[in-house]
């Protein structure tokens, strides 16, 4: 198998825990706050992958010379785009439906090709662009056209697209001087908890009897969908540039779709076939179109 197919196959697995995950988080909070609920998950993220750490990637650090400050800087900041992107999805579901949260959370597809040009001059291929309005489309569809109306979660899940958009991108800059992925996905949880304890502690009420409570709702979004997928998003991100590494991440909300029709028992309706199926389309045609243009015009 080749590398590229590692990482389309990790990237559609990671969106998957993602979409799947979004049950948890939205049933997560009945008795512990967002900044509760999004600390919790991390740690869990932190420890779930600390052995692996130790295992496969402990032993290499050792022998590499790195700059340490350049490392812990990156830590740091995919760290905090990490807990701004949790945060901020989190409290949105506070203040909104799913259904309004999956059309603004696929917005990070438009914004990580902008921010990779922008930022750091990466060409983009010009099958991305028709592949993002398909994700739009898609994403739209997948949400009840009937009661999409904007709130306030809506804008926090705005503000939360544009740290994931960051995050994907700084993940695949970060990559190219330190090619060590379980490292960067455990430490990167460990930041991100840290910078989300504070405001825990200060603001929610605090307690392993509350926490036990949504046990399994911070585990499968603690151990599968924090530190498991984050681990799986990095390995995706080694072989695959950040803009089509993003519509394969899309995913997540036909996913989240197919999750609450089997498990919440909410109908899956002609509208949300199509969204999902123009989803799909996109992840392929980004995927096909480079390989075709290639072979038949050699060129990109």
């Amino acid at each position: 198998m080749s590398k590229k197919l590692i990482s389309i196959s990790c990237a559609i697995a990671c969106s998957f825990l993602w979409g799947t995950a979004f049950i948890a988080q939205d049933t997560g909070m009945d008795y512990i706050g967002p900044w509760t609920f999004s600390a919790a998950r991390l740690i869990l993220g932190f420890v779930a992958l600390l052995p692996f750490f130790f295992i496969f990637e402990f032993k290499k650090l050792l022998k590499t010379m790195i700059n340490f400050k350049l490392v812990t800087s990156y830590i740091l900041l995919l760290g905090f785009f990490l807990a701004g992107g949790n945060i901020f999805q989190q409290i949105s579901l506070l203040y909104t439906d799913v259904a309004n949260s999956a059309v603004f959370t696929v917005l990070y597809v438009v914004i990580v090709p902008v921010i990779a040009y922008f930022l750091f001059s990466k060409s983009i291929h010009k099958s991305i662009w028709p592949s993002v309005l398909m994700c739009l489309m898609g994403g739209l569809l997948l949400s009840e056209l009937s009661n999409l109306r904007v709130r306030i979660g809506d804008s926090l899940v705005v503000i939360g697209a544009f740290f994931w958009a960051l995050h994907i991108v700084y993940i695949s800059k970060f990559l190219k001087i330190f090619n060590f992925p379980i490292t960067i996905a455990s430490f990167q949880c460990l930041a991100a908890a840290i910078f989300s304890c504070i405001p825990a502690l200060s603001l929610e009420y605090v307690s392993l009897k509350v926490l036990s409570l949504e046990a399994t709702e911070i585990i499968y979004a603690g151990v599968l969908s924090s530190g498991i997928a984050f681990l799986l998003q990095i390995i995706a991100l080694q072989n695959l540039s950040p803009a089509p590494a993003a519509i394969i991440f899309s995913l997540e909300g036909v996913f989240a779709s197919v999750a609450a029709w089997v498990l919440l028992d909410q109908y899956l309706n002609e509208y949300k076939i199509l969204g999902i199926i123009l989803i799909l389309g996109a992840v392929i045609f980004s995927q096909l179109a480079p390989i075709y243009g290639k072979k038949y015009y050699g060129r990109n």
